[in-house]
């Protein structure tokens, strides 16, 4: 664990070295707040509730976390520095670890900084803060399914735009299959299996601070896989030289 930590503050000092992670760090609460107030139909609806601005996060996660996620490895591979890492004296379960807690902190970062949305709706109306806390803590473990999905593709290449791009490709993919599964020629069993692994889908419930095991357990199960078959990479990355 002492080395997942040591390389998670590396990574979030390197992180505050370069303009992206404050430019990421302004652009979404701004964008985020500015959908949810002037383009989400809030003052319209009349209603102090945080129902639209969580459902919006599922969008903006398929941008942002692979923009978190696309230097962890890619850069290491491209510049030789991954070689560095594996002579340190830990195993890649904590190197694997410790990049993911380096860009989750980013992340929750990023949702603290959307503190102002909540805030100037509790001015606004009588917010209720149980499904208010119920939604930041869905957002982060949505955020955390991202994340490990954008680290494990950025460990596939050595290039942050490709990173990227396969990021955000796959991030849609997955909060299209709702749509997907209710094609007509879909086979209904292959829609329902679709459906339960749609990240939209999975993340209304928690919208409504609905903390459902079942969602809360599926982003916790697709983030350990998707951390274990990095490790995976990582090991035959090392015997491969």
């Amino acid at each position: 664990m002492r080395g997942a930590w040591t390389l998670a503050v590396r990574e979030w000092k390197g992180a505050f070295e370069t303009p992206v992670a404050w430019l990421l760090l302004a652009l979404f609460p701004a964008t985020t707040a500015g959908f949810f107030f002037l383009l989400g139909g809030f003052f319209e609806a009349g209603e102090a509730s945080l129902r639209g601005f969580f459902a919006l996060l599922p969008g903006f996660f398929v941008v942002l976390a692979p923009a978190l996620s696309m230097r962890s490895w890619a850069e290491e591979h491209r510049s030789g520095t991954r070689t560095l890492l594996f002579t340190w004296p830990f195993p890649e379960a904590s190197l694997v670890l410790g990049k993911f807690l380096g860009g989750l902190g980013l992340l929750a970062l990023a949702l603290a900084a959307t503190a102002g949305v909540p805030l100037t709706v509790a001015t606004l109306g009588d917010l209720d803060p149980g499904p208010v806390a119920g939604g930041y803590l869905g957002a982060l473990l949505l955020g955390s399914a991202c994340l490990a999905l954008g680290q494990f593709l950025s460990a596939c290449t050595r290039n942050q735009v490709v990173a990227w791009v396969l990021g955000v490709l796959a991030l849609l993919g997955l909060n299209l299959l709702g749509v997907a599964a209710t094609a007509e020629a879909m086979p209904e069993r292959l829609g329902r299996l679709l459906l339960g692994l749609d990240f939209g889908l999975r993340f209304q419930d928690l919208t409504r601070g609905v903390l459902a095991l079942d969602d809360l357990g599926f982003f916790a199960a697709f983030t350990a896989f998707f951390l274990f078959l990095n490790v995976l990479l990582l090991e035959a990355r090392r015997w491969s030289g």
